[in-house]
């Protein structure tokens, strides 16, 4: 009795000091919460002695406004790594101190946490009339404000992001994350503030997500595969969209994308996929996409597959897209459409798309003003149960 009595004694312990994390609080590395200091130096100093703690750590950044200038924090690390934000972190407005494409990057790392309740002010009004990179070829790319690059088994919640300056938050290269309860935020007319983009990643859950910015709520770029969205508002915004897709060689196919249980209010599109009008040597694919259980809420385009997509004139209207679209099922899609188009499928005449079907749509113009359509070129599929309006698959 006393050996199982010690026995279990000693595995408490055991427990209790596998769980133990060493705090590492940026204060005590001289970050000064004064809005104004700059605490990247301070910043480092933390990370990288949590980083290197033989154990699991936690970098603290207790409530208060820290400026904060462009950041790298790089692993691998020992165990896993909390990066615990309480207070406010504030992107300097200075664009010339900015040598790479983001703010506070996340490089190599695998067990990473970033949380706390925090916020994330990209201070972006003082940098969005600077995004010409549309008409300046020289132009110096906008920071976005959380990248992740090369992260495994990692999960970002409870934060706040506010005013980016492009992206919120980018994952490049990332398998097996979470983002959860996060909330982004940005003028509408906020130019290429995209809510989540993610390219060249495998496994990546977003759920209980509220999304309100000038460009897509949540961006699948080149490569994203196995990505399940769950329980995300948007609006406004450009949508969930997957692409722009097939303008360059080189780029990787989409699938297995699922959107499920998610509310479009006021955006300019819902669903939507683009490609562009442009010829690669390999077709590119994006398939086996499901979206299911959808509100549309006065959207402009609630359902649009566009293959000829072109923000900025001239096109190139004799070229068609070489990107293969197929397998894609839309199912109890339900709302309004500002717009006569309720489902636009415009799909390439070189690559028709394949096996798209509906089933249960019932989507009315918004305030039952004029009529509603549905509008296919290009596309094979089929339709099931109520289609308001009318199936053209």
């Amino acid at each position: 009795m006393g050996v199982k009595y010690l026995l279990a004694l000693c595995s408490l312990v055991w427990i209790a000091e596998a769980q133990v994390v060493k705090v590492f609080n940026v204060e005590k590395y001289g970050a000064v919460a004064d809005a104004k200091t700059d605490n990247s130096v301070a910043f480092l100093k933390a990370w990288n002695e949590a980083c290197k703690w033989n154990g699991n750590a936690m970098v603290l950044i207790p409530k208060g406004t820290y400026m904060l200038n462009e950041v790298m924090f790089e692993g691998p690390c020992n165990g896993w790594t909390n990066f615990k934000i309480r207070g406010v972190l504030k992107a300097s407005t200075d664009l010339s101190s900015y040598k790479t494409e983001n703010w506070i990057n996340f490089r190599y790392v695998n067990n990473l946490i970033v949380n706390g309740g925090g916020a994330l002010d990209g201070q972006g009004s003082s940098a969005w009339t600077q995004n010409n990179c549309r008409n300046n070829p020289n132009c110096h790319a906008l920071p976005t404000t959380m990248k992740f690059d090369f992260i495994t088994n990692s999960k970002v919640h409870r934060l706040h992001s506010i005013n980016s300056k492009q992206n919120h938050f980018m994952l490049f290269a990332c398998e097996n994350m979470t983002l959860t309860r996060l909330t982004l935020s940005a003028p509408a007319d906020s130019p290429n503030t995209d809510g989540i983009k993610i390219g060249e990643s495998n496994g990546v859950n977003i759920t209980s997500v509220n999304i309100g910015t000038g460009d897509d709520c949540i961006a699948l770029i080149s490569g994203a595969k196995k990505v399940r969205i769950m329980d995300v508002f948007c609006g406004p915004g450009h949508g969930i969209s997957v692409g722009s897709l097939g303008k360059n060689d080189g780029e990787k196919d989409v699938e297995d994308i699922v959107v499920k249980n998610c509310t479009f209010s006021g955006t300019d599109n819902g669903l939507r996929i683009k490609t562009w009008a442009s010829s690669l040597s390999k077709t590119l694919k994006a398939s086996n996409f499901v979206y299911e259980d959808i509100v549309m809420d006065n959207v402009e385009n609630p359902i649009i597959i566009d293959q000829e997509y072109c923000p900025y004139p001239p096109c190139k209207t004799q070229v068609v897209s070489n990107v293969q679209i197929s397998n894609v099922k839309y199912t109890n899609i339900r709302g309004s459409s500002m717009t006569e188009i309720a489902a636009n499928f415009k799909c390439s005449r070189n690559k028709p798309c394949q096996n798209i079907t509906t089933e249960s749509i019932r989507l009315t113009r918004s305030g039952g003003k004029g009529g509603i359509s549905n509008s296919c070129n290009n596309v094979n599929g089929a339709s099931y149960g109520q289609q308001i309006p009318p199936s053209c698959l």
